[in-house]
């Protein structure tokens, strides 16, 4: 069984929305309050973009973990700020391929753990914590850290979709850096982040989204080159993530609710904000 992580589960936010439930509505969850719903509606009608975004992201999580595990042998795993759960979660995609596989998935949102304790009732190769991203030697120190996680071995380090919720004050390349730079060589950090070529809109929507109670910070593609230096990229480098290793006949993601279906394909009409990632290997 995992751990009991009652203890430390902070009361669920209802007036505020989260990125974890708003994300999880893009992916066709339900577990999602009205606060995340307008939240949600209020940023697309500026940024349509936003629901593709988020379907893109979660189709390269497929092809990242899936490269990991078939083609690295990863078998160990750390996903930061994870989101709730769906269907081909890491540990599911993982261990399709390599059966052994561990991960430990860690977000700040107490629904995030809730769902993933149901999820991996049964699962002890698989365990999900309460943590903050930008605080991470609690999350090194954490039992179930410690029994999952053999840092003499290659590990992956995640962080999809969620780097563009460290601002610059929170120091983001500390945050993606503090495992990674202690991790064994040959080592892999997974990110994606929203970013921009336009500074300035993106400076617009890193407004929108943090007025409205979400941490954000767009940024330009070179900002996020800044923070990975020393690591090397797997092919085909950091691009927009559907430019990475794109496979049309991976599994499907579930539909999208009614209210978000008239911007699904805004990206193939306007790119002014897209989400850029990519595999890095330690040496």
């Amino acid at each position: 069984m995992v751990s009991d992580n009652r203890s430390e589960q902070p009361s669920v936010p209802f007036d505020i929305p989260t990125s974890a439930r708003a994300y999880g509505w893009m992916l066709g969850g339900k577990d999602n309050y009205e606060v995340d719903r307008k939240f949600l509606l209020s940023t697309l009608a500026d940024f349509p973009e936003c629901v593709d975004i988020a379907r893109q992201n979660r189709q390269f999580l497929y092809r990242a973990v899936r490269y990991l595990a078939q083609e690295a042998g990863i078998r160990q795993f750390i996903d930061l700020g994870c989101g709730l759960p769906t269907d081909n979660n890491v540990h599911q995609v993982a261990q399709s391929f390599l059966p052994d596989a561990r991960v430990v998935y860690v977000d700040i949102d107490p629904i995030v753990l809730a769902h993933g304790q149901a999820l991996l009732a049964e699962d002890t190769s698989t365990t999900v914590i309460t943590g903050d991203m930008r605080e991470q030697q609690p999350i090194l120190d954490h039992p179930d850290v410690q029994r999952l996680i053999d840092f003499g071995e290659p590990v992956a380090v995640l962080f999809l979709s969620v780097v563009h919720h460290l601002a610059d004050a929170d120091d983001p390349r500390r945050a993606l850096r503090t495992i990674i730079d202690q991790a064994a060589p040959g080592s892999y950090l997974g990110l994606s982040q929203v970013v921009c070529d336009d500074a300035a809109w993106g400076a617009e929507m890193s407004a929108h989204i943090s007025g409205l109670g979400i941490p954000w910070q767009t940024r330009t593609p070179d900002e996020v080159n800044a923070f990975l230096d020393g690591l090397d990229p797997v092919e085909p480098g950091l691009v927009n993530l559907v430019d990475w290793r794109p496979d049309p006949d991976q599994p499907p993601l579930a539909s999208v609710h009614p209210s978000l279906v008239p911007y699904l394909g805004a990206t193939e009409k306007n790119l002014r904000v897209y989400e850029y990632g990519g595999l890095l290997r330690k040496p």
